[in-house]
C-alpha cells in the first residue's frame, strides 16, 4: 500500500520527466516534450489515485493535500498552453513552480488519516476542490505571463501573448465560477444555504470579482496595457490569501469551516 513516505520517489520521477519535457520544448523537440511530460503526469497522478485508494477518500483535506493538486495541475495548465500556442518557456515555469509546491510538502510534510468530518462527506467536496485546483493553476500560468510581459519581455507588448493571458483568465475565472457553483451546492448540503459570507467565502468572492475587473477593464479601448497586468498580479495575490492566507486571520480561527486542517 502506498503512504505519504513513499512520495518522493513519485515526485522525483514526475520532476525529472517534466524537466525532460521543458528541455525538449527548448529544443523544439515537440514529440518529446508531449511524451515526457504527460507520462510526468501520468506518474504524478498515480501516486494521488494510490492515496485516495489508501485514505479511502479523496486527498483533498489538508493544504498539503490540495498541494498535491496544484503541484499536478501546473504541468497540465503548461502542457495546455503549449500545446495551443507553443511557447517553449511555459513548460519550463510551470515545472518549476510545480516543484516549489513538492519542496514544501517534501518539508513540511502532514499527517493524512481516513478521518473525514461528515460535512467532507458530500459528494460536491472532491469536485468543488478539483475544479478550484485547475482553476487555481489556470490562473497562475496567466500570473507568470503577466510577469513575463511586465518585466521580461524587451520589445514591447504583442497582441498575440496579450490574447494568451486574456484567454488564461477567461478559462481560469470559468473554472472558478464552476467551482463557486460546487460549493454552493455543496455548503447547502451539508450546512442548510447557500452561501453565509464565511471568511473564505468573503475572500473566495474577492477574487473573483478581481478577476472580473481584469476582464472587463481589458474590454475598454482606452484601456492601458501595463495597469490590467498589475491589476491580474493583484488578483493573483488576492487567490493566495483566499487559498491559504486565511488560515492566518484572527477572524478565521475556531469560525471558519473551511480553515484547512493542519491534522488530519
Amino acid at each position: 500500500m502506498v503512504t505519504w513516505e513513499q512520495f518522493i520517489y513519485f515526485a522525483i520521477a514526475a520532476v525529472l520527466l517534466w524537466a525532460v519535457g521543458a528541455w525538449a520544448a527548448w529544443r523544439e523537440k515537440t514529440a518529446m516534450a508531449y511524451t515526457s511530460t504527460i507520462i510526468g503526469l501520468v506518474v504524478f497522478f498515480s501516486f494521488i489515485l494510490t492515496m485516495w485508494i489508501s485514505l479511502e477518500r479523496p486527498p483533498l483535506r489538508t493544504m498539503g493535500e490540495t498541494r498535491l493538486w496544484y503541484s499536478f495541475f501546473l504541468p497540465l495548465a503548461g502542457i495546455i498552453v503549449y500545446s495551443r500556442w507553443k511557447y517553449r518557456w511555459i513548460l519550463s515555469f510551470s515545472t518549476v513552480l510545480a516543484l516549489v509546491f513538492i519542496c514544501v510538502n517534501l518539508f513540511r510534510p502532514e499527517i493524512h488519516s481516513k478521518t473525514l468530518m461528515p460535512a467532507l462527506q458530500s459528494p460536491w467536496f472532491a469536485p468543488h476542490v478539483i475544479v478550484y485546483m485547475f482553476a487555481y493553476a489556470v490562473l497562475g500560468a496567466s500570473t507568470v505571463m503577466a510577469l513575463y510581459l511586465l518585466f521580461f519581455k524587451k520589445n514591447g507588448i504583442a497582441d498575440e501573448e496579450f490574447d494568451i493571458t486574456d484567454n488564461l483568465v477567461y478559462v481560469g475565472l470559468a473554472f472558478m465560477t464552476i467551482g463557486m457553483l460546487f460549493g454552493a451546492l455543496w455548503a447547502k448540503e451539508a450546512w442548510g444555504h447557500y452561501w453565509s459570507w464565511d471568511p473564505k467565502e468573503t475572500w473566495a468572492a474577492i477574487t473573483w470579482f478581481a478577476y472580473l475587473v481584469y476582464v472587463h477593464y481589458r474590454q475598454i479601448p482606452t484601456h492601458k496595457p501595463k495597469l490590467a497586468l498589475w491589476v491580474l498580479l493583484i488578483s493573483f495575490v488576492l487567490l493566495q490569501m483566499c487559498w491559504w492566507g486565511i488560515n492566518y486571520l484572527p477572524a478565521a480561527q475556531g469560525s471558519s469551516v473551511h480553515v484547512y486542517s493542519m491534522q488530519s
